[in-house]
């Protein structure tokens, strides 16, 4: 397929910044893309994921070269640990690629739609949202999870990870550009945004007309950076301080297991537990066993002076809570932990310190329930489960690229239907406005 660098030489393509370049070959791939029927870009999507796991060892082998690097440089295992992938991780990488491929295709659908009462038909249906830049950090299954949901949702994507995960990322998009590329579609339909510098993302940041939506994944600095920065309409993903609260009625063995799997399951993440609360009717009963539990768990609890008083009876490593414990995103093995006296002290704790993420209680109490449902106030509540399910895949969306804790177009794990806009189609028979 003809480059758009030969086709616009002596344009003013020749006088933009490479960014600015990639950006304007996005947007070509982006319109090939939309009008695509869903049978062929399932079947590019079922290529990539047989790329993926036939060139494994490459893929695996430019990632050892950035966990050496990360190690080197002393970066934590747990920053580590989103960063490596192995063998049976880039198999799970091609498995959610299947997936995506089997989910129904957005595109087209209608939203609503009727005939007025003059004779016209009116019909909203979804579109792709054109361009869309992902600026993420140490995670290179997010590059291909975002190039596969962009791709199934007819939209391109400039990708522009960390430089601790360049060599990682160079060689996933090469695999996804050969697959692409092979099954005769825009290899610029997946393109990695040119340069390791922070003036690489300023400039993508600002290039509104070029990128439709940015989408940040990463640590609270990333994403305030983007949203404040960004001239380009962004869809803010948040950091994950969850909550699990352990109400006055609740089970306890259900909790203890609700409490290690939100927590310890895989701490690095964001939809981990960071924050325990206990009512204080139920903190003698529970708290001795949920700090063993800790423990064992290997996980440092950053109790209030409640829960330190239990410490004693207890194998758990407790160290006293500071304010700043409360609004902490550790992804790791640390949590805060205290006690309240009240469902409604347990909300007014989370409203104050919560990022909007998800929120657990656990309890056999309908009323109660019902109640920290209405008045807890993040994208994902669960009832008698870990925050752990709130996750795309889980949901069924199949891979997310994110989850967006604003209240603006989506919130929660996107999957397809929120990587679209919509577009409205008025079908008449030479009406004309009186």
């Amino acid at each position: 397929m003809t480059s758009l660098s030969e086709n616009f030489t002596g344009s003013p393509y020749d006088s933009m910044s490479p960014v600015a370049q990639a950006a304007y070959r996005s947007q070509a791939a982006a319109a090939d893309l939309a009008p695509l029927p869903r049978a062929t870009k399932d079947d590019v999507l079922l290529a990539i994921a047989d790329a993926l796991e036939v060139r494994t060892s490459e893929i695996v082998e430019a990632n050892q070269l950035d966990v050496a690097a990360s190690r080197k440089a002393g970066t934590s295992e747990a920053v580590i640990d989103r960063l490596a992938l192995t063998p049976e991780r880039v198999r799970t990488i091609a498995a959610d690629v299947r997936d995506v491929a089997a989910l129904p295709d957005p595109v087209g659908e209608v939203v609503r739609g009727s005939t007025l009462p003059n004779g016209i038909d009116l019909r909203q249906v979804r579109v792709p949202l054109g361009v869309v830049g992902i600026i993420y950090e140490a995670r290179p299954n997010v590059t291909v999870d975002a190039a596969a949901l962009c791709l199934k949702s007819g939209n391109a994507v400039l990708l522009r990870g960390s430089s601790s995960a360049h060599q990682s990322n160079t060689a996933l998009v090469r695999v996804l550009r050969d697959a692409v590329g092979g099954a005769g579609l825009p290899a610029d339909a997946i393109q990695l945004v040119p340069g390791e510098s922070r003036e690489s993302v300023r400039e993508l940041m600002r290039a509104r007309g070029l990128v439709d939506v940015l989408i940040p994944r990463g640590g609270a600095s990333l994403i305030r950076t983007v949203v404040e920065e960004s001239t380009v309409p962004v869809i803010e993903t948040g950091t994950g301080n969850c909550h699990v609260y352990v109400d006055a009625q609740a089970d306890l063995d259900m909790a203890i297991d609700i409490l290690i799997n939100s927590k310890a399951q895989r701490p690095s993440v964001c939809n981990s537990a960071e924050t325990l609360l206990v009512h204080q009717d139920i903190a003698d009963a529970f708290l001795p066993r949920a700090l063993d539990a800790l423990a064992e768990a290997g996980v440092t609890v950053h109790g209030d002076r409640r829960v330190l008083a239990h410490a004693e009876r207890s194998k758990a490593e407790v160290v006293e809570a500071t304010a700043e414990d409360w609004e902490t995103e550790y992804l790791s093995y640390d949590i805060a932990a205290a006690v309240v006296d009240s469902l409604d002290k347990a909300v007014e704790h989370i409203r104050l310190w919560s990022s909007g993420h998800t929120e657990a209680i656990v309890t056999t109490s309908q009323q109660a329930a019902r109640r920290f449902t209405r008045l807890v106030d993040s994208t994902t509540v669960v009832v008698n489960a870990s925050t752990r399910f709130t996750d795309g895949g889980q949901f069924g969306f199949g891979a997310e690229i994110g989850i967006s804790t604003q209240k603006l177009h989506a919130r929660g794990p996107m999957g397809l239907p929120e990587l679209t806009s919509t577009k409205y189609i008025v079908t008449g028979d030479g009406h004309t406005r009186p």
